[in-house]
């Protein structure tokens, strides 16, 4: 491998670490937001992104725990799927890149693509009929992420991961023959 595709390779893992982390701080904080707004919520203006839902909390408590819930688990996914990749990374060996772990880290984050984007959607879906009922403002779109894009992308690497599992096959059969 050359020095310029090794160096790009480290920038990389470099920046998949860097967003893992600021994913991981964000799931965190979405946590401490919510355990915040139900026990303290005189604290929310203090606290991160300001995410603050205590109105509806009051109104109905399961409008709000379903939209912290879908929140938190778009958050803690997102942080999940970087930590994929950087495990990917950190094992995956660019001289024999068609491994059998490789195939499935490939597959895997296809799964948690895939599965951003149909909670992203469905979660969209509740805020837009929570909306509708007046319990909700705009403030929350922010953090429900465009669902289209992440289901194009899990199609997407879904194929890569269906091409490297072929490749696996063929050079483990070239391996044997060799």
């Amino acid at each position: 491998m050359s020095k310029t595709n090794n160096f790009v390779f480290r920038s990389l893992h470099i920046l998949a670490w860097v967003i893992f982390v600021s994913l991981c701080i964000e799931a965190v904080g979405l946590l401490v937001n919510f355990f915040f707004s139900l026990y303290k919520p005189e604290f929310i203006p203090n606290l991160y992104q300001k995410l603050d839902l205590s109105e509806i909390y009051k109104e109905n408590k399961s409008a709000f725990f379903g939209a912290y819930s879908f929140i938190i688990t778009i958050s803690i996914l997102k942080a999940y799927l970087f930590y994929i990749v950087i495990m990917l990374m950190h094992k995956m060996d660019l001289s024999k890149p068609f491994t059998p772990f490789v195939a499935k880290q490939i597959f895997q984050i296809s799964y948690y693509t895939l599965s951003i984007g149909f909670v992203s959607y469905i979660a969209g879906q509740f805020v837009k009929n929570l909306m509708h009922h007046g319990l909700i403002s705009d403030n929350l779109n922010q953090f429900l992420t465009g669902s289209q894009p992440f289901i194009l992308m899990g199609a997407v690497i879904y194929i890569i991961a269906t091409i490297f599992k072929k490749g696996v096959e063929l050079q483990n059969e070239n391996d044997l023959t060799v």
